[in-house]
């Protein structure tokens, strides 16, 4: 499984389709060389939406094009009227928030594959010179063109959306973890920070695939914004399960306190979620401790206890869930 590059905010302009221009146009019959107005009328330009995806786990394909528009409406052609703009669909990943730049405005959230926010709308065609004609004026040559598509600078910001979030102190073991969990592949170091945004991997099993986020490690006082705090902690809403992950080298209880209590101040209902506690780093130690919690002794870095988690995880997830 390849490792997944994370993107979680960026801006991008959208712009509806220009609405295509009416024509001026006369019946054309025998003995009759202008007949009435009959011209056709533009075709309305195409709309632009955001469409869920379940393929994508990053916002990383709008680093590299940020302007995206909608299809323009036909012109009519004489007595024929215009075809409409196609309508542009552009995938995003399921948990993507969707704001008005300008405003400030949410828009929409995408929280389901297929799910559609329209977020520019095309331009309406003009219309022929058949719509002119009045008892003084039979024989009008006014037509109207086409009006432009609406154009918006949107903002994307991407609350991860996993199943699980890894959730750990910096250097406990949180990206070797999901290494070992999912095959990823991700960075790992002997130094705070190493994740400064979130790795994706993927539990595949015969029941379901199960994704798992490593969040970026969360500090005392990340509740205040101390360090990247609160960028971290805003991917823990769109989690399923909440893994701990603790170090079984640095007062594990601890570690347990203070994840909680940072947690809980950011926001108590993620606390409501169904958890698990991991205590990493087993290999370094003499004995297994006893603490006042359950949890799944591991060791990341020789794949000790993995197999267990990843059971459990489909169980819980897969086939309870």
């Amino acid at each position: 499984m390849g490792k997944y590059r994370f993107i979680d905010e960026v801006s991008i302009i959208v712009e509806g389709g220009k609405g295509g221009d009416g024509a001026v146009h006369f019946r054309r019959e025998k003995y009759m060389p202008k007949g009435g107005p009959d011209g056709g009328d533009g075709g309305r330009g195409g709309n632009v939406y955001f469409v869920g995806s379940s393929s994508l786990y990053s916002l990383l394909d709008f680093k590299y094009r940020r302007y995206y528009k909608a299809e323009d409406g036909e012109n009519a052609r004489g007595d024929l009227n215009g075809r409409k703009g196609e309508d542009l669909y552009i995938p995003v990943p399921i948990g993507t928030v969707i704001l008005d730049e300008d405003t400030g405005e949410i828009i929409g959230e995408i929280l389901e594959k297929g799910q559609e926010i329209l977020v520019a709308r095309g331009g309406e065609g003009g219309l022929g010179n058949k719509h002119f004609a009045i008892s003084t004026a039979r024989s009008p040559s006014k037509r109207t063109l086409g009006k432009p598509g609406e154009k918006r600078r949107i903002r994307l910001i991407l609350k991860v959306l996993a199943d699980v979030g890894l959730v750990g102190f910096p250097n406990v073991g949180k990206t070797s973890l999901l290494n070992a969990l999912t095959g990823t592949g991700a960075k790992v170091g002997d130094w705070e920070f190493t994740t400064l945004s979130p790795n994706l991997g993927v539990i595949r099993s015969p029941y379901c695939e199960i994704t798992v986020g490593d969040i970026p490690g969360i500090i005392e006082g990340a509740s205040e914004g101390r360090g990247l705090g609160l960028e971290f902690l805003k991917h823990l809403d769109r989690v399923r399960m909440l893994m701990f992950v603790l170090d079984g080298t640095r007062d594990p209880i601890r570690q347990y306190e203070v994840l909680v209590r940072e947690i809980g101040k950011f926001r108590g209902e993620i606390l409501e979620k169904p958890r698990i506690v991991v205590l990493n780093k087993i290999d370094l130690l003499d004995e297994i401790p006893n603490l006042p919690f359950e949890f799944f002794p591991v060791s990341a870095k020789i794949g000790e206890g993995i197999e267990e988690i990843r059971k459990t995880l489909i169980n819980l997830l897969c086939l309870q869930g």
